[in-house]
């Protein structure tokens, strides 16, 4: 191998020109700006999840332990936020916690509610779309998060395409993630995918995994079998000058996964109840998925659903800055 795996995504991060003062408004935490002036691995974290993924305390005690994991394999955790009207890059703990306690209080920000959670002085937890663009800004190369939103179904009549779609197809960062939804149309995501122009490898699998389960019934695009490869790709993509981003996708272990008959059993019954309670928009999702938690663990607490996908995706990430 020409390089280590760190050093090109050093050059990649150098390629964004981030400041350690902040890049036009941005606050970037001390520790954060000074593993990317020093070219150190650093992996960016949504603050979604934190707000409106479960409930406090569980969500704060989630947030520590997903930084924990990063810190463990070798990088600097960058959770993204914003803040009293300041985007942010890396949270202290008080942070972390503030964002915990004020939960769904906290708006759910997509690309398109940027500018106006800023001029509002808001309080704002970043989706994909969100924390993508604010990653790139300061020059973070790779994201992880649990899975990504995609074409919903029924999408090709009511057109409720999630932005991160839109956001893979303009910016350069690459997203591991357990694939996308179960809730969603699997195979019109992927398609939307390719006319947005975006490389999406599957890892160590010929199948497009679906966050619950291993497999969507949909071939990957194109496969990665180390952390070493998806280092060579995504310093391939950058070399290249292409604008968009990666969806490296990494299916959930096996004996964490679900059976796909069962999940999409609870799909439809969480899909019926949203129709019959006029659960639309940007409450859509977080409402689905919850309703699927529930109805798959009905017996099960948010503090004993298990988060090892997600947590796995930290650790594999910063594996592939250090390869």
């Amino acid at each position: 191998m020409a390089s280590s795996a760190l050093s090109r995504i050093a050059n990649l991060q150098k390629h964004f020109n981030p400041t350690s003062k902040g890049e036009r408004g941005v606050k970037i935490s001390s520790e954060v700006a000074e593993a990317l002036a020093l070219g150190k691995a650093v992996v960016a974290l949504e603050s979604t999840i934190i707000s409106h993924g479960m409930p406090y305390p569980q969500n704060l005690e989630t947030a520590k332990e997903v930084e924990a994991i990063v810190r463990q394999n070798g990088a600097i955790p960058a959770t993204i936020a914003i803040l009293d009207g300041v985007p942010c890059v890396g949270l202290s703990v008080e942070e972390l916690e503030r964002l915990a306690i004020l939960g769904r209080k906290a708006q759910k920000t997509a690309r398109r509610d940027i500018a106006h959670v800023v001029a509002s002085g808001g309080n704002g937890a970043t989706t994909v779309s969100a924390t993508m663009f604010f990653a790139a800004k300061v020059g973070i190369a790779i994201f992880v998060t649990g899975g990504i939103g995609g074409v919903h179904r029924h999408g090709e009549s009511t057109l409720d395409i999630s932005s991160d779609l839109t956001e893979l197809g303009r910016t350069p960062v690459a997203v591991v993630s357990a694939g996308v939804k179960s809730i969603l149309d699997i195979p019109r995501t992927l398609e939307y995918l390719e006319t947005q122009g975006v490389c999406v490898a599957a890892y160590q699998t010929n199948e497009f995994p679906a966050f619950f389960t291993e497999k969507s019934g949909c071939k990957a695009p194109s496969r990665v079998d180390s952390p070493e490869d998806c280092a060579r790709l995504i310093d391939s993509s950058i070399n290249l000058g292409l604008t968009t981003g990666i969806l490296i996708a990494l299916p959930i272990p096996r004996e964490h996964s679900a059976s796909g008959n069962i999940i999409e059993s609870a799909i439809q019954k969480a899909l019926k109840e949203a129709r019959e309670q006029n659960v639309t928009g940007s409450a859509e999702t977080p409402f689905l998925l919850a309703r699927v938690l529930r109805l798959r663990y009905p017996s099960v607490s948010y503090e004993n659903i298990d988060l090892k996908v997600p947590n796995g995706e930290k650790g594999f990430s910063s594996h592939v800055l250090r390869s």
